[in-house]
């Protein structure tokens, strides 16, 4: 594979790593799954963003990890405005400054953990020796050194989570977007996956939980709850703030 042409710095971003204003995203049939929603995350903080299906936080999560573009309004990840990126533009901005942890993992079934983690870095431009030697270190980090031949079939599924983490965090992304982490594992799986965000995090990383587990959400330090479209409350505010809600079809999510 070919690197994507970058038009997107990577230098050092002091401000804000997420901030969007006044984002809103209509569908077809004018089902409106975001309503001018504003939200703003800093460097090194670490964020439940929870609500029911059908709330619109699935397609914060698109918005944020510029995998959608908002109807209307301004999203900004790491200083860089999303709207004016082409597409190669924001692969590259999501390859330099945005991982991924989904609930289903998304690992390479063939291919070592060592390997799945290094596809992380498959953008980066480095040699693939320094990518099998970062991912090592990485594997290390989130406990799993002991691991590293080993292919997603013969880990279990707090370690293949654990796998995907590494995987998301090799490159050291300005942020972490992990969509319902614990939502495929038992419980003692899922608590250590907790456990081990709030490590990250304390190691400075920028996390952003998305959850309908409300449990889960209140063990973060800041919870960002969404109903219908709207952020009905965020803790970084105080008690947060409730709108006047509008009914939203069940489909927007």
């Amino acid at each position: 594979m070919t690197t994507p042409e970058v038009t997107v710095g990577n230098a050092a971003h002091t401000g804000p790593v997420v901030r969007l204003t006044g984002v809103t995203k209509e569908y077809p049939g004018g089902v409106v799954a975001l309503r001018g929603v504003d939200l703003t995350i800093g460097r090194g903080e670490l964020v439940a963003i929870v609500g029911p299906s059908g709330s619109g936080k699935s397609t914060l999560l698109h918005i944020v990890g510029t995998l959608d573009q908002p109807t209307a309004g301004s999203v900004s990840i790491a200083g860089h405005d999303a709207a004016g990126l082409g597409d190669r533009s924001l692969s590259a901005l999501r390859a330099q400054h945005i991982g991924f942890v989904f609930q289903a993992f998304h690992l390479v079934p063939g291919m070592s953990a060592q390997a799945n983690v290094a596809e992380g870095l498959l953008y980066s431009g480095l040699p693939r020796a320094e990518r099998r030697r970062r991912a090592v270190e990485t594997l290390e980090r989130v406990g799993l050194g002991d691991r590293l031949n080993h292919r997603p079939h013969e880990l279990s599924g707090g370690q293949k989570q654990r796998v995907a983490i590494a995987r998301a965090v090799v490159g050291e992304p300005d942020l972490l977007l992990a969509d319902e982490p614990t939502g495929a594992l038992d419980s003692a799986s899922g608590e250590a996956v907790v456990e081990l965000i709030h490590e990250l995090n304390k190691e400075g990383a920028t996390i952003a939980v998305i959850t309908h587990d409300t449990e889960i959400a209140g063990r973060l330090p800041r919870q960002v709850r969404i109903r219908d479209g709207n952020i009905v409350q965020d803790t970084a505010h105080g008690q947060g703030h409730a709108h006047a809600l509008g009914h939203v079809p069940s489909e927007a999510r």
